[in-house]
């Protein structure tokens, strides 16, 4: 019975961490960088003893090069001497540091193609993570976009079905406005249509007239030719002007 409870209350609150973690999927994307910097961090540690121990192979064979090359020589030196057991003593030494120094090279070579390989796998590694996250990043921002479109399309659907319905102000405010608007006009109308135009048909006539024989006599006074306009009609003959013409 108590394990069926642990059971449930385990389920209980997968669902709630997994609700809040859909709710906040930045603040998880930070823990999830957090992480990556605690591992490349640990995993720098044990590349930096294994570089460490890769140091101390190359110290020891340097060093061991150094005793072979002395003991060479002090080997060669007593065997022309004459000195048969000092050199046998020095050669049997020589082939100990041999060994040891083929060994150490062995294993400073597997070491530094360790090291190679650790830093190659640390640095693909963590590439990929980097890409993956921002990858994570610009998919996050593309969802709350997504969200918040939705969020205002669904508003939209929902105010098409309830703008414009029956006793809406926009509705009333409308008809008001088409009611007041068409009365305007019509008041307009009827205050064009009262007003006497032919006053003022007159006197602008009378005025262009008045303009033209001014002109006319400005003309003749200077010596100018005035010239008419074409299309324009021929200035009506006088009957004095017509008797004129039929007598010559």
């Amino acid at each position: 019975m108590l394990g069926r409870i642990a059971n449930l209350f385990k389920a209980f609150l997968n669902v709630f961490i997994g609700s809040v973690e859909r709710q906040n999927p930045e603040a998880l994307l930070e823990l999830e960088k957090e992480n990556l910097r605690k591992q490349i961090a640990n995993f720098n540690q044990g590349l930096a003893a294994h570089a460490g121990l890769a140091e101390r192979l190359m110290g020891q064979v340097r060093k061991l090069e150094a005793d072979q090359k002395d003991l060479r020589a002090k080997a060669a030196a007593n065997l022309k001497a004459g000195n048969k057991q000092a050199a046998g003593q020095y050669a049997l030494r020589l082939q100990t540091v041999e060994r040891e120094l083929e060994e150490n090279r062995r294993q400073l070579e597997g070491a530094e193609t360790t090291y190679q390989n650790m830093l190659k796998a640390r640095d693909v590694s963590v590439q990929s993570a980097k890409a993956k996250i921002e990858s994570l990043r610009g998919a996050i921002a593309d969802m709350r976009m997504n969200t918040a479109m939705a969020e205002m399309q669904e508003m939209a659907a929902g105010m098409i079905g309830t703008i414009g319905g029956s006793g809406d102000t926009l509705n009333r405010l409308h008809e008001m406005v088409e009611e007041e608007r068409t009365k305007a006009a019509g008041r307009a109308r009827v205050a064009k249509d009262s007003i006497d135009m032919t006053d003022v048909n007159l006197k602008e006539a009378e005025q262009n007239a008045l303009a033209d024989q001014a002109l006319a006599d400005f003309a003749a006074r200077e010596g100018l030719t005035l010239e008419t306009p074409q299309g324009a009609a021929a200035a009506p003959r006088t009957m004095g002007s017509e008797g004129t013409a039929e007598k010559s």
